[in-house]
């Protein structure tokens, strides 16, 4: 996407982005509102809450834990967040359901236009994301994100948001959702929430999902995988010139890949970087004592080291938690036209593409082209048709509303698997591959292959997204594998799969070539210095 907020469209851009029914519905007897609810406050189920309330639901956002805005919350949050790097696919899913609120999230971000590979001598080298110069993704720390849109959503006069609720059991024929309240005095009650329709946004450990696993024939693989992640803190640099500076360049993100495990850090807006070192189990194990762990990081990471502070490293070794990294695939993903999961609930998964939150918030945008396209709404008026209910059994079920979640469980799936396995091979890319003289080679002939592609700008790609889900049909030309999954929103996860594997079989073989050719010229080259004595004199 463009570095610039200035670079999206402005809000009224495109005519096609309805007002939100919020502010043009009364509470007469001829206009109804139907009932949604939302459980889990994170990013997604908040810009679902309000994708929802755009569509005229009125909306209950449900949150098991304590409002995250409050002073004795952020703590917790901040030592447990892996700093987002929210590319174009988040901007396209927030542009669709607010333009202005995209635009307002990109001044809190910070373009990185490329890694900076950080070698064990200190040596530093820049790979562009974008060697046209254009496209950047953006550190933004998810406590701030989470909480305007947080703010956002409370601020709508359709949605209604509840903390300290968790969600214990869900009937969904019946449609209700039981929960467990804490009031503000720490007594423990019993609340409960009829719903037309349910949304789990509510994490790996969804009990929606579970929930659902009770009705649903859900075919469910969860997997932890051999490595964890700690996360520190890099401080701001000196103050020059009244300013407070950063201590390496902010404009990228930088990796200290180290073959079986690697550092990485993003800038935030008070100067500072948030790292993530991510190690196998047994190797975060060993660390356990102050001497072992600085003598680790001097013998891996010397130059992180000094920028840390061996002071600072210790206690945030001390004091962050060790993360388990999991990854969840499910399917389907919805119950009758009554549920869906969206979100980690859905497909949690590495984030060593950067793509969980983006592609969380895509499902968002993906289920509001669904719902557009079918004309599905939150009204029950009695001035429009009515909607088509059938008796199955004793349950009554919207077969619209059905026939849509039916489209997005068989249409998304390929998409959602594709990226979960994309991103544990990035892991591999990310900490080892950077290093080798072969992904150097590939990933100049694959640069050179897309300079003749020319780019799609992002603010052309967000007003039709808010339309379609996609437009494989006027894909052309070649693209990194990189640029489709980041900065292409209108490329599927699954088609990108699909086209870089062809494009990798081609860049072997051209690298293949090129180290042949090489390879032949060297022994040219020591024949040459052998025998041309004998074949000239």
């Amino acid at each position: 996407m463009q570095q610039a907020a200035s670079s999206l469209p402005p809000p009224s851009a495109d005519p096609s982005i309805p007002s939100s029914p919020a502010s043009t519905a009364n509470s007469t007897d001829d206009v109804l509102r139907k009932k949604a609810i939302v459980v889990g406050a994170g990013p997604v189920g908040c810009l679902a809450a309000l994708s929802l309330a755009k569509a005229g639901w009125n909306v209950g956002l449900y949150e098991g834990r304590p409002d995250i805005r409050l002073e004795s919350s952020r703590l917790n949050v901040a030592q447990r967040s892996i700093n987002l790097a929210i590319s174009s696919r988040g901007i396209a899913a927030l542009y669709a359901v607010d333009p202005a609120m995209a635009t307002r999230f990109l001044k809190s971000a910070i373009p990185m236009r490329g890694r900076m590979i950080h070698d064990e001598a200190g040596n530093q080298e820049s790979q562009s994301y974008d060697p046209q110069g254009g496209q950047c993704i953006n550190s933004l720390e998810r406590g701030i994100l989470n909480e305007e849109l947080l703010d956002q959503a409370a601020a709508h006069p359709s949605i209604t948001v509840y903390f300290q609720h968790k969600l214990t059991t869900v009937d969904f024929d019946k449609k209700v959702a039981s929960f467990s309240s804490t009031t503000p005095e720490g007594k423990i009650q019993a609340a409960e929430a009829t719903f037309d329709f349910c949304v789990g946004a509510d994490g790996s450990y969804s009990n929606v999902r579970r929930q659902m696993m009770r009705v649903v024939r859900m075919d469910y693989q969860q997997e932890y995988i051999a490595h964890e992640y700690i996360e520190l803190r890099m401080p701001p640099g000196p103050v020059v010139d009244g300013s407070t500076t950063f201590l390496i360049d902010p404009n990228h993100l930088h990796i200290w890949p180290r073959h079986s495990f690697m550092l990485i850090a993003l800038p935030n807006k008070d100067k500072s970087f948030t790292c993530t070192l991510f190690a196998p189990k047994e190797e975060l194990t060993r660390l356990d004592r102050p001497h072992t762990i600085l003598n680790w990081f001097r013998e891996h990471f010397p130059d992180a080291l000094a920028l840390i502070g061996e002071d600072t490293l210790l206690v945030d070794f001390a004091r962050n938690p060790r993360s388990s990294l999991i990854s969840i695939k499910a399917r389907p993903y919805h119950y009758r036209g009554r549920a869906i999961i969206i979100g980690d609930a859905a497909h949690s998964m590495v984030p060593f593409y950067g793509q969980g939150l983006n592609c969380g918030l895509e499902d968002v945008r993906i289920l509001q082209t669904i719902f557009s396209a079918r004309g599905i709404d939150g009204y029950a008026s009695s001035k429009k048709p009515k909607v088509h209910f059938e008796v199955e059994g004793d349950v009554d079920v919207d077969k619209a509303l059905e026939a849509a979640l039916e489209e997005y469980s068989r249409t998304r799936h390929e998409d959602l698997t594709a990226i979960s396995e994309l991103a544990m091979k990035n892991y591999v890319e990310m900490r080892h591959d950077v290093t080798t003289p072969l992904y150097r080679i590939l990933k100049a002939i694959d640069t050179l292959l897309a300079s003749l592609t020319p780019s799609v700008p992002f603010d052309f790609l967000a007003p039709l997204l808010t339309r379609v889900s996609y437009r494989h049909t006027q894909t052309r030309g070649w693209i990194p594998l990189y640029t489709m999954v980041t900065f292409r929103p209108d490329i599927s996860y699954g088609v990108a799969r699909e086209r870089a594997a062809w494009q990798a079989r081609v860049l072997r073989t051209a690298g293949l070539a090129t180290l042949s050719l090489a390879s032949a010229a060297g022994g040219l080259a020591v024949w040459w210095g052998i025998n041309r004595r004998r074949l000239f004199f």
